[in-house]
């Protein structure tokens, strides 16, 4: 038993070592969309 928590020790650290070091998305900018007029000339 001691055999086998070992190499599930070593996964679960290398797993939880390679999740940390991601880097977070950078926020998305939304655009409003553009205003027309009943002409449809923008406003």
């Amino acid at each position: 038993m001691k055999l086998f928590k070992i190499p599930a020790v070593i996964a679960l650290s290398l797993f939880a070592a390679a999740c940390s070091q991601q880097s977070e998305p950078e926020p998305v900018y939304v655009e409003p969309e553009p205003v027309y007029d009943k002409y449809g000339n923008p406003v």
